[in-house]
């Protein structure tokens, strides 16, 4: 089974489209910050949060627990498919239903190993994977540029230390972060 969880109005072929709101006809009319979710556990082979991962979990104690039911209802190596808005762009900015920022170094603090690791080397992270009892490897981070930068990238009129340099102290450079997770059982 595929989910695209938070679809809104765009729905997936193939997948459980599911949302909060009947308005954009989802296949599940289900509130994912409402814990547990309806379905079993091991039951997904993906999901995918388009644009969505970033309205829900206000509250810490609520986003711990939709990472844990994302963890539990996937199935052994099942991918989470995150994309959202860079926090530091302004189509996050600008939406005042944006409650949470999701960026590529705070889903590394739901895996295992690297919680590990932090212990060991007796690092401040948060090791959130120890706290909520799941394990996501992070297998693919893509960023995805503005246009201008993109393509002044593409022309060879900015380095890769220049869009480093913009990236930390610009907003709107990154427009979207791309996060594939996969669930160690």
């Amino acid at each position: 089974m595929k989910f695209n969880m938070g679809c809104g109005h765009n729905k997936l072929p193939g997948f459980v489209n599911v949302d909060a709101f009947p308005e954009g006809d989802p296949d599940q009319v289900v509130d994912l910050e409402s814990l547990p979710w309806p379905w079993p556990d091991s039951s997904a082979d993906e999901m995918v949060f388009n644009h969505s991962l970033e309205h829900m979990g206000g509250d810490p104690k609520v986003f711990l627990g939709i990472m844990k039911e994302i963890y539990r209802v996937l199935k052994p190596d099942g991918l989470a498919q995150i994309n959202v808005p860079h926090p530091r762009h302004d189509d996050f900015l600008n939406d005042p239903t944006h409650v949470r920022p999701i960026t590529a170094e705070m889903m590394a603090l739901f895996d295992r190993s690297l919680n590990d690791k932090w212990k060991e080397m007796r690092a401040a992270n948060s090791p959130l994977a120890h706290y909520t009892g799941v394990d996501f490897e992070t297998v693919n981070v893509q960023n995805v540029f503005e246009g201008t930068y993109f393509e002044q990238f593409q022309a060879g009129t900015l380095t890769v230390d220049q869009i480093v340099e913009y990236v930390n102290s610009r907003l709107n450079v990154i427009k979207e972060i791309q996060i594939t997770l996969r669930a160690r059982k």
